[in-house]
């Protein structure tokens, strides 16, 4: 186990550069992983902040209500990944409910249906 013989700093450098479902992924290998990336806020702040950039009233939101940095991310990643689909236009022409991907809707507020929909009537 690499994490135990390494200073904190290192092996938080080194989770730093995964994305974030590899993260996920890595905080389940065991124990001392689980506890160096449950404990670093900063790594759930990088990720959480990349995915502001697409859902920045549901982050700041959540925020303020007090969630934990890796809370707000596992709450909002998929839906910023299915919202910034629907933003890119990637939906726009689909003939039918059958031609959409498996992942392409999510549990979204009415706001950000909302954004979705001023998307598309600006195209």
């Amino acid at each position: 186990d690499f994490v135990a013989l390494l200073p904190p700093e290192v092996s938080s450098r080194i989770f730093s550069d995964l994305d974030v479902e590899s993260l996920c992924h890595a905080a389940v290998t065991c124990k001392g992983w689980h506890r160096v990336i449950e404990s670093n806020d900063r790594l759930w702040r990088h990720h959480c902040l990349s995915v502001r950039a697409v859902c920045q009233r549901e982050i700041d939101c959540d925020r303020g209500n007090g969630y934990s940095w890796k809370i707000t991310l596992l709450r909002n990643y998929w839906k910023s990944k299915v919202k910034q689909e629907w933003l890119s236009g990637k939906y726009s022409n689909i003939p039918s409910q059958n031609s959409l991907p498996e992942k392409s809707m999510y549990p979204m507020d009415v706001d950000t249906w909302g954004e979705i929909l001023e998307a598309e009537l600006e195209r």
